[in-house]
């Protein structure tokens, strides 16, 4: 078993963070397996090497240790995604082997208007005007191209730990999707599809928001030679009024949880409860809580934390 958890350093480490974190720490140590710290900093304008040594005290602080990672070392190293550009590059050379790359031209605002505004939670459906165009008609354009993988007349299906059987339909879910941006920057979908092969992960566990991303990164990997891991999705952290923790909501980070002279114990108590993998309300030892953990008993509900979650935490620590 070969376990990661891959945050991007776009903000302090907030919640819903920690919950990620802890369940990802709690699969691989129940499990006899490897937990693999990877930083996702390939969104260059927003990542910021302060917030990595940040997000990796913050572990430290909450007793959530790593086997590998950019503060560990390890043998699938570099762990962090903006040392691994070479690797995105071998992998789209052998996509335009197998002629499942093109070139696309088209604009965002083209993108929006045909395939109109998409519901929460869906994608933008791409209709593939560019795939059809020609090499003369490829010569004539002006804007330099993003590069897309056509994707087949066929479903992607898979288990997932949680929500149970998948089935996705791409040409209809997402069509022809970005590989590479027209700016240059590799897209989220093949980079973590090669960092998960490429190190061997055999075991995703991550946001129920990352569940429509699953069978795009299962058919890059199997275009690419990869064993296909076990995904696990998981319920968000929530709010009192349905919002979802994030940075840019700016969910409570554990530096704040710290000043208030909260420990690393109480917030991974808190969260196991509101959580379920724990009844009682009170203070866990880590080694306790991986000896209780079962996936099963969070649910497929997200998570409300309470209004006032600094005085909440607080509590565990009576």
């Amino acid at each position: 078993m070969r376990c990661r958890f891959a945050p991007s350093p776009t903000g302090y480490m907030h919640l819903g963070n920690v919950w990620t974190a802890l369940l990802c720490w709690l699969q691989a140590r129940r499990g006899g397996g490897t937990l693999v710290l990877r930083i996702e900093d390939i969104d260059e304008g927003r990542s910021k090497k302060e917030y990595t040594r940040a997000l990796m005290e913050d572990l430290t602080f909450l007793g959530l240790d790593r086997d590998e990672g950019p503060d560990a070392g390890g043998p699938y190293g570099p762990y962090r995604q903006q040392e691994r550009y070479n690797l995105y590059e071998a992998a789209i050379e052998r996509l335009k082997r197998l002629n499942l790359v093109y070139p696309c031209y088209c604009s965002r605002a083209r993108i929006t208007s045909v395939s109109g505004a998409p519901h929460e939670g869906e994608l933008s459906v791409y209709d593939g005007r560019c795939y059809g165009l020609t090499e003369a008609e490829r010569r004539r354009q002006r804007k330099k191209p993003s590069l897309r993988l056509h994707v087949p007349e066929r479903s992607i299906s898979f288990t997932d730990g949680l929500y149970g059987l998948q089935e996705e339909y791409l040409p209809t879910k997402c069509g022809d999707f970005v590989i590479r941006r027209a700016d240059g920057m590799y897209a989220y979908q093949l980079a973590v599809t090669v960092d998960d092969g490429a190190m061997g992960i055999t075991h995703v566990l991550r946001g129920r928001d990352l569940l429509g991303s699953t069978g795009r990164q299962i058919l890059l990997s199997s275009y690419l030679g990869y064993q296909t891991p076990k995904y696990t999705h998981v319920p968000l952290l929530i709010d009192c009024a349905g919002h979802r923790l994030s940075k840019r909501q700016h969910g409570i980070t554990v530096r704040e949880l710290r000043a208030e002279g909260i420990t690393g114990r109480q917030i991974l108590s808190y969260l196991a409860y509101k959580g379920g993998l724990v009844r009682e309300a009170c203070l866990y030892d880590p080694d306790r809580l991986v000896q209780q953990f079962d996936i099963r008993n969070i649910g497929v509900k997200d998570i409300v934390i309470d209004a006032d979650p600094i005085e909440a935490i607080k509590y565990f620590g009576h």
